[in-house]
């Protein structure tokens, strides 16, 4: 029997964006940091990360191959549905598609967000985005943003085959006593502790996820690796707080407590974007060398088969809630799966309130 996505007549990706060229990254940068007074200086500086790889951000084309799979996808499951992509930060801007998206007729969108878990910038502000393009559209679709999958099973079983992966391309000296270094993305402390209905909830999320992965790991090995959530990628003032320890720190100390070897699994990222080979591939590749501790790296979900088809299971499932039909929702760890609507004054904006979709005061 094929499927039915009712009420919804299209899928947007929801993207963060980058440059696709060397003159489109200071603008870029301009884009991401707006209203935060950082000076053009200090832009030109951050922007080498994208002129060391010819000033083009890989996330672009890895969206750009995950549209083309999870298309190929929707159609094998019968489902003949569009699937439109908009950016936060740069070209195609997510106003743009929805504007495109009302042309064609679209009604009813369900959103799928390249983040997975809670926190201002991982969630809210792309809520703040739907709203906005949705605002500055006449006749805009309805827009209802997915719920958070980082505990979907099509989220974690390719982190846990990854991870074994990363695990068996270690020496075989080193690999049994490795350390496993989950990494994501840093957030200042007030972010993490305003996140979630009930506060610090990226950093248990991620927690959770790494408990499972390690879990798993253990299951199919026999060991139990340490390891320990660290955090890549502040960009933020000095005398703000963010969340540590950073990744070469934790390198370090890993090399000072004499550990074998380190296996970094990037569970905070849903792709190899820049975040990933220039902070992990690049920077912390380099401190492991010059630290003579042996070092791999555990793929992101990316384009696994696994990772496309959770969209769709996300789809039904939502379509299902919203015509009150009985659903199962896939999750795994200690975390249930979580809610369709946020609750109101989940992941403040810290810069002041902002309306937003996809939550219960919407």
């Amino acid at each position: 029997m094929t499927p039915d996505p009712s009420p919804y007549d299209a899928v947007l990706l929801v993207s963060f964006g980058g440059p696709e060229k060397p003159e489109d990254v200071v603008p870029f940068l301009e884009n991401v940091t707006r209203g935060r007074g950082i000076p053009r200086e200090r832009l030109e500086e951050v922007g080498q990360h994208y002129f060391g790889f010819g000033g083009r951000s890989p996330i672009n084309d890895q969206n750009r191959a995950f549209l083309a799979a999870l298309r190929e996808d929707l159609a094998g499951a019968g489902l003949d549905l569009p699937v439109y992509w908009g950016n936060r930060n740069w070209d195609p801007y997510l106003t743009d598609t929805v504007r495109q998206m009302a042309a064609d007729g679209v009604t009813r969108a369900a959103c799928f967000v390249t983040s997975a878990y809670s926190s201002y910038s991982s969630c809210r502000q792309y809520r703040e985005n739907l709203f906005d393009a949705a605002d500055a559209v006449e006749g805009a679709p309805v827009l209802d943003k997915l719920r958070l999958y980082f505990n979907h099973p099509g989220f974690v079983e390719p982190a846990v085959d990854a991870t074994l992966a990363a695990l068996a391309d270690l020496p075989d000296a080193v690999r049994e006593g490795a350390h496993l270094a989950f990494v994501t993305h840093s957030i200042p402390d007030t972010m993490n502790d305003g996140s979630g209905p009930e506060g610090r909830a990226y950093v248990e999320q991620h927690r959770s996820v790494m408990a499972e992965v390690v879990e798993r790991v253990r299951q199919e090995t026999g060991h139990r690796h340490p390891h320990e959530l660290v955090f890549c990628s502040r960009s933020g003032s000095p005398q703000t707080p963010w969340l540590e320890p950073d990744v070469n720190d934790h390198l370090e100390e890993l090399h000072a407590q004499g550990a074998p070897g380190v296996v970094m699994v990037p569970i905070g990222f849903v792709s190899d974007h820049m975040e990933v080979v220039y902070d992990l591939d690049n920077e912390a590749m380099a401190t492991a060398e010059k630290l003579g501790l042996p070092a791999g790296r555990a793929a992101t979900a990316g384009l696994d088969p696994r990772f496309v088809a959770a969209v769709r299971d996300l789809l039904l499932e939502r379509a299902a809630v919203e015509r009150g039909d009985e659903v199962v929702r896939a999750s795994t760890g200690s975390w249930p799966a979580c809610w369709d609507r946020c609750a109101v004054g989940c992941c403040p904006n810290p810069r002041g309130e902002r309306p937003a979709l996809a939550g219960v005061d919407s």
